[in-house]
């Protein structure tokens, strides 16, 4: 594989917690970023930058956004100073307009912690320009697999696209003391791996109807519309290979697809 070969990703972020105790899936992140071709930029799609209308960032550098509460302090002293990517956010702009997709540019929003805290186990350097694009919570999931397929050339350019959400992501059932896998979430999890391998498309695009236990898989969509980013990009007739699975606090799961045609 060449960096012209890039496939776009999905991974499950979990706590920004894993910034200080990476456990198997800061280990599997760090494998992927040494396994893949190291990508001349990064386009990151996070569950935490949501707008109504799709937004680019654009900085020259990109400052850390620590856009969490009540961790543990050594968490907000961690950075990920990577540099910014305006060029390549110009040509996302390009793209979507050619898509009939129009957006904003934020020439000051740094990363958050959806992207960072992934990223910063990857590719510990900080020295690949990387930028975002938002998700836009009230659109459907076929609006998102659109946002994608407008950014698929960029993959062809060395560009990673890297998506960042949960897999299943249900914060009112956390099982803080820990304990088994929730039944519903492993359901789900096992659902959207096998929809993804088989490339079931107009299934997975209609998941609040098809999909199993949806809405106690996903209660709120954010965390998982970036997939669908992620499919997009990867063409259309992409398929998803899951590439670690997990979970933890019984219903937060860490899965992580690679997508290709």
């Amino acid at each position: 594989m060449t960096a012209a070969d890039l496939p776009s990703l999905f991974l499950s972020h979990g706590a920004p917690t894993l910034s200080l105790d990476p456990g198997a899936t800061g280990a599997f992140w760090q494998r992927l970023a040494a396994e893949l071709p190291r990508p001349d930029a990064v386009l990151c799609v996070s569950a935490h930058w949501m707008t109504e209308e799709p937004a680019v960032s654009a900085p020259e550098r990109n400052d850390t956004i620590h856009d969490f509460y009540g961790f543990p302090e050594p968490l907000y002293r961690m950075t990920w100073p990577a540099p910014g990517a305006p060029a390549l956010a110009k040509r996302v702009s390009a793209l979507l307009a050619e898509a009939g997709i129009p957006s904003a540019t934020d020439t000051e929003r740094g990363l958050d912690h959806g992207a960072w805290v992934p990223l910063r186990l990857m590719y510990p350097a900080a020295d690949i320009p990387t930028m975002q694009l938002s998700i836009q919570p009230y659109r459907d999931a076929a609006w998102h697999e659109q946002l994608g397929a407008a950014l698929a050339p960029l993959r062809r350019d060395g560009v990673l696209v890297l998506a960042s959400g949960g897999a299943v992501h249900n914060l009112r059932a956390l099982m803080r003391q820990g304990g088994p896998v929730a039944p519903w979430a492993k359901a789900f999890d096992d659902w959207l791996a096998t929809a993804l391998a088989e490339g079931r498309r107009a299934e997975l695009l209609d998941w609040l109807d098809r999909a199993p236990h949806a809405r106690d898989a996903q209660p709120t969509p954010d965390h998982f519309l970036p997939l669908f980013v992620a499919l997009g990009a990867a063409g259309p007739n992409a398929r998803g290979e899951r590439i670690h699975q997990g979970f933890t606090l019984g219903s937060l799961s860490m899965a992580a697809f690679r997508f290709a045609a």
